[in-house]
């Protein structure tokens, strides 16, 4: 049984131009109908559950819910749930969206995480993004949440934004730092295909920075928040000692997760199966009682080895040597040449990324499999 549920809300107030996860305008009635599926599919999917160790209840922004579709959410959690472990509840949230209204009745509701996009405190930088909000909103929206008693807070950030220098890049690190979370993301903008900010790329209206200015300014990140007291445990997350991310170490260990709402993807047994991104077929077929699958499949043994080896060399601890052998493959000869050239070493029992090898995790990975013939 799965002990981690993940709940999908795809309302935006507007879309971010680098963005390509399932995201619609956000629509009060549609969202309330949207709602009313949800708690149908938590209800249907609640036999799949053991007591909760984590909901994460992502988007979108699940913030722009109303008062009611938000408490009944919750009503349906706790109904069909098992909360007797204590579950982490992380809601992700966006500054322009995160009155101090809010974050009291999320904190009312038991949400006791919160992930915050803030993604720069640079103005011109959150702009060029095409956010809703200025630096100073994303610093009211972390008082607002601390002020409601939530305490567990996560902060994004993004590099390599056009036009960002390596000194605003500091700077955002410096002020999110200064709020005290008690873990920060900091992902590198990349661009995806049919988004606008590809478009702008491709029309020259926008220009990525240099590759050796984003390796800079990662390892900027590494350093800085290492100094501060944060711990890298996984390639874009920084957290500080036991308030590592209990839902993403799940999914980093190939664990066990149920998904809810429309394009939500579930991983129990062997089987991946992710919902149907059409919202009026989604509200359909639950109204029918029919869970809005799109599509399922078994994971096969090969693909249960490389999901393990790209999984589990995201995280700063790495492949357990042990492990992989009981999947049938030695993995410590298989890193030999890349341990040699300095991208991977053996520690405590692991292979793992070295801080050379961070920087191309992906074709590291690939290089990885080739050796094992993947």
């Amino acid at each position: 049984m799965a002990d981690y549920l993940y709940i999908h809300v795809p309302f935006c107030a507007r879309k971010c131009i680098y963005c390509d996860f399932f995201s619609v305008p956000f629509d009060k009635e549609r969202a309330v109908r949207y709602t009313e599926a949800l708690c149908r599919e938590l209800g249907l999917k609640k036999a799949l559950a053991g007591p909760l160790k984590s909901v994460y209840i992502g988007g979108g922004t699940p913030g722009l819910l109303d008062r009611g579709s938000l408490t009944n959410l919750f009503d349906a959690l706790k109904e069909h749930y098992d909360f007797s472990a204590s579950p982490e509840i992380t809601m992700e949230a966006n500054p322009g969206s995160s009155a101090a209204e809010t974050s009291i009745l999320l904190a009312e509701l038991g949400i006791n995480r919160l992930s915050i996009g803030m993604q720069s405190f640079n103005d011109n930088e959150l702009k060029t993004l095409g956010r809703v909000h200025c630096s100073a909103e994303a610093v009211s929206a972390y008082e607002a949440a601390s002020a409601a008693g939530i305490r567990n807070i996560s902060v994004d950030l993004i590099y390599g934004i056009p036009g960002q220098t390596l000194s605003s890049w500091r700077k955002s690190l410096s002020e999110a730092v200064k709020l005290s979370p008690s873990h920060i993301s900091t992902y590198e903008l990349t661009p995806e295909k049919n988004t606008p900010l590809m478009g702008s790329i491709e029309a020259g209206e926008l220009m990525m920075p240099k590759e050796g200015l984003i390796i800079e300014m990662y390892y900027a990140a590494l350093d800085y928040l290492g100094s501060k007291g944060y711990r890298h445990y996984e390639i874009s997350n920084f957290a500080l000692p036991g308030r590592e991310s209990i839902h993403n170490l799940n999914y980093w260990d190939r664990g066990e997760y149920i998904g809810a709402g429309a394009g939500a993807h579930s991983f129990t047994g062997r089987r991946r199966a992710y919902n149907t991104t059409d919202l009026a077929r989604y509200v359909d077929d639950l109204a029918k009682d029919k869970i809005p699958e799109e599509k399922s499949v078994v994971v096969t043994d090969k693909e249960a080895v490389e999901e393990y080896i790209f999984l589990g060399l995201r995280t700063l601890m790495g492949i357990s040597i042990a492990k992989a052998g009981d999947l049938g493959i030695d993995i410590a000869r298989a890193a030999a040449g890349l341990s040699e050239q300095g991208f991977v070493e053996t520690d405590n029992g692991f292979v793992k990324l070295t801080r050379k090898g961070l920087i191309v995790s992906n074709t590291v990975m690939v290089k990885l499999m080739e050796a094992l013939g993947l």
